[in-house]
Parts: C-alpha cells; structure tokens; sequence
C-alpha cells in the first residue's frame, strides 16, 4: 500500500471522500425541508404577532367605544340640565372626591348627580306608598313625616357614600404605603429610575394591594406623558389625600429640583410611616380601656349582680 501525504493510506482517503459526499447528499436534500420549516415558523410568529395587534387595537377601540356618552347618560344628562345643576359636572371639589373615591370614569359625575336628584324623589314616593300601606291606621301627618326623612335620607346617602368609599381607599392606601416604599428604595439603591421603580411597584404590588397599585401606575403614566414631571408627583398627593404621599410628593420634587439622593429621602419617610403607624396602634390600645367601661357597665355587671345575687335569693326564699 502506497502512503498518502499527511499520514493517511488510499483506502482511509476513500472512506473520508465517501463521508463528505454522503453528508453532502444528505444535507442537500434535507436542507431545503429545514429552511423551508425556518420559514414557516417566521410565518407563523409573524401571524401570531398580527394577530396580537389585531386585539389589543380592538381591546383599545372597545375601551375608547365604552368612554363614549352612552344613551343613558344623555338622559341624565337632560335631567341634570332640567334641575339646573349643570354647574355642579365641573365642580373641582367634586371631581376630586370622585378620584379620592377610585371612580375615574367620564360619566361617573353626570351619574353621580344624577343620583343625588332621584334618590330623594323616588324615597319620598317609596317611603309614602310604604307606609300607607303599611301603617294606614297612621294620621296623614305621620306618612308624610316619614316620607320627608326618607326623602331627606336619599338626598345625603349619595355624599355619605362617597366619604365612606374614601376613607376606606385611604385606609387601604396608609397600610400598604409603607411596604411600597421600602419596595421603591430598594429599585432605587439597584439603580433604577423613578420611573422604573413606579412601575416596579406598579407590578408587584397588583395583587396584594390594588388601590395602591392603582395611584402608582397612573404616576407612572403621568411621568412618561407629561412635560412637567412636577405635576405628576402633585397628581399622585392631590388623588391620595394622604400626608404620606403628600410627603413623597415633596421629597420626589426636591429630588428632582436639587438633585439629592432619593433613596435616602425614601427611606426617611418609610421609618416616619411605620412610627406613626406604631403611635396609632399605641394610641388605640391607650383608648380600649376608657371605650370598654360603657359596655361592662350595659353588659357584664347586670350580669354580675344576678350570678352573685340570685344564689342568695333563692337560698333565703328556701328557709322560709
């Protein structure tokens, strides 16, 4: 057998030859099928992609299509124009109740006045049928007393309403305050921005605190949308209503105005939440005592005096 240069014989040249020609063949035929399935799945991602476009423009037409004045709210709308409380639909006062109370939806004024006009009228003619039918033995003095206080009850119910629906947002708000800026500093300290640390928060805070989530996430939206940076920080107190957020607000502006670190501004106000929240629980627990004397004295002490009385009276009434 006569030797090939670098160190192989004829028959291993002829083996290696007949390999690279069948791989050859192989890749041939099968790499129009390979580059014909690459397409394809280009194909596909790109209909998919399509197709995930396609619902988020719809998701966005329906959103912008419920926004839109619907029939019944040119109705109320009619009414609200017939009593002459126009005025009261731009009312800053109300508005700002209305986004203390979580309710941002365009028409959410025009029904919120048309509540205060027709629950009065229609608990003045409920209660009057209620109880002339109920109490017809009732002089017609009584109906209409009880008529005019049902009437007087639907004509503040929508206002009590709606300070119930914000002190209990706030509440939820000053409990979960303190956990999101702790969550804030430490995107802060990572080297996020305050941007991407509201919509950190924004993320995590979903579920565990929504209104809180809520405020934050329109924050964000406000800082990526508006000129003034200034003005979403002062959007986000004047929405809470709340001296901690009032706090941030502060601290974010000068941050920004001056230049000063935020994480430590952050963090300051953190340690004063949580110290006010330990002060109100001291607060509540130093105040049981005094609010715990009307109720033992209702409650536990009738029945004190008749476990310890009662035995005697019963023995005494024995003897004789």
């Amino acid at each position: 057998m006569q030797d090939i240069s670098l160190g192989l014989n004829l028959p291993s040249l002829i083996i290696l030859i007949s390999f690279v020609a069948a791989f050859a063949s192989v890749m041939a035929v099968a790499l129009p099928f390979v580059m014909r399935d690459s397409f394809a799945s280009r194909l596909k991602s790109v209909a998919a992609r399509r197709e995930e476009l396609r619902v988020k423009q719809q998701e966005q037409f329906q959103q912008r299509k419920r926004l839109l004045p619907t029939r019944q709210e040119g109705a109320m709308r009619a009414i609200i124009n017939l009593f002459k409380m126009e005025n009261l639909l731009q009312a800053k006062e109300l508005r700002l109740q209305l986004q203390q109370a979580g309710w941002r939806h365009p028409s959410t004024p025009v029904r919120f006045i048309f509540a205060r006009i027709a629950a009065p009228i229609v608990l003045l003619i409920g209660g009057y049928i209620y109880v002339t039918v109920a109490l017809p033995e009732k002089s017609t003095e009584m109906h209409i007393g009880i008529s005019l206080a049902a009437a007087a009850f639907g004509y503040i119910s929508p206002n009590l309403w709606v300070k119930n629906t914000i002190l209990k947002r706030q509440a939820a708000l000053r409990r979960a305050f303190p956990d999101t800026l702790d969550l804030m500093v430490i995107c802060v300290e990572a080297g996020m921005s305050i941007e991407a640390a509201f919509q950190k928060v924004t993320e995590e805070m979903a579920e565990s605190a929504p209104e809180l989530a809520e405020e934050v996430g329109i924050t964000a939206a406000e800082l990526a949308f508006l000129g003034d940076r200034r003005l979403a920080f002062e959007n986000m107190a004047t929405r809470t209503g709340l001296r901690g957020f009032k706090s941030l607000s502060t601290t974010l502006v000068q941050a920004e105005k001056y230049g000063t670190p935020i994480a430590v501004g952050l963090r300051t106000i953190s340690l004063e939440n949580r110290e006010e929240r330990m002060m109100a629980a001291e607060k509540k627990a130093a105040s049981l005592p005094a609010k715990l004397t009307v109720p033992m004295i209702v409650f536990f002490l009738p029945v004190l005096f008749i476990v310890i009385i009662v035995p005697i009276v019963i023995k005494v009434s024995a003897t004789f």
